[in-house]
């Protein structure tokens, strides 16, 4: 079974290793229905999706009518104006067969123009806090992808009091000490402040260095289980933070499998060493 931890002020007990349902983006119901007993067996208790995680709202829906109070469930709104944001959450409710979720977050929000927009009167924001008051969600998070936006949260953590915060977190981010820097203050604040902090792309390679990729993600992961077990360890290494699973579900069962057996950190050396075996790089461009 995978190790709980409190996720932030939301007192949930969370496994370390969250469900990222970006998984079930283009499955089956079927394959989708398997994930949930892989789930369990692991004892994993906490979802994320997305309405941009194309059909996964709608592969998740089915199993709420039996397991809603087996899982803390978060989803998302990546629409930015009030209006917009409002009605998308209600369709991710209706998609999701739910009548709340545990989790509201405001989808990927490291643009600077269209955080503005989100986070200013009658924005995305807006919307979120509404559906807080209306009981459709307990709580309110933020997410977000690339170098900028470690630096990006401590802004929104300014403007208001989010109960989560998402960014990548894997070796090849934490050698670059600018992104180390603000992902260390990201955290230090979250903990003052016990805001949960969930972490993606742990299993990240780099871009895909082909035109044919032959997984069901976006990134090129590693794909032997001792290079993925390091790395997961690597991350659950850090005390209080969460694991976002991957996006691959033949790589999924090896990622939950690593999870269960975590007893500590591989050290910097062996994750050098799966870095330059497998020239891992960042997906994000050049980080200084």
């Amino acid at each position: 079974m995978i190790e709980k931890r409190r996720f932030g002020r939301t007192g949930h007990m969370s496994t370390a290793t969250i469900f990222g349902a970006a998984a079930l983006k283009n499955v089956s119901q079927g394959e989708a229905d398997r994930t949930l007993d892989l789930l369990l067996e692991y004892g994993v208790n906490h979802i994320d999706t997305a309405p941009r995680y194309g059909d996964a709202e709608l592969r998740i829906g089915p199993w709420m009518r039996a397991h809603r109070d087996d899982f803390f469930l978060a989803t998302k709104t990546g629409q930015r104006t009030y209006t917009a944001a409002r009605d998308e959450i209600r369709r991710s409710l209706d998609r999701l067969r739910v009548d709340s979720v545990d989790l509201l977050q405001l989808h990927s929000l490291a643009h600077p123009g269209e955080w503005e927009i989100a986070m200013g009167t009658g924005g995305a924001l807006d919307a979120a806090v509404e559906a807080r008051a209306e009981g459709l969600t307990r709580f309110i998070g933020v997410t977000g992808h690339g170098w900028t936006i470690a630096s990006m949260h401590l802004r929104s953590l300014e403007r208001f009091d989010f109960d989560s915060v998402l960014m990548p977190w894997n070796f090849v981010m934490g050698e670059s000490d600018r992104y180390r820097e603000d992902f260390d203050a990201v955290c230090a604040l979250c903990e003052e402040r016990d805001v949960a902090v969930q972490t993606i792309k742990s299993v990240a390679r780099g871009p895909w260095a082909t035109t044919e990729p032959n997984r069901n993600t976006w990134y090129q992961p590693l794909e032997d289980s001792l290079d993925i077990e390091r790395a997961v360890h690597w991350v659950l290494a850090r005390p209080g933070i969460f694991l976002n699973t991957v996006g691959d579900l033949d790589l999924l069962p090896i990622v939950l499998d690593a999870a269960s057996r975590f007893e500590g950190s591989p050290g910097d050396d062996a994750m050098r060493r799966v870095v330059e075996a497998r020239r891992a790089t960042t997906l994000f461009g050049i980080g200084t």
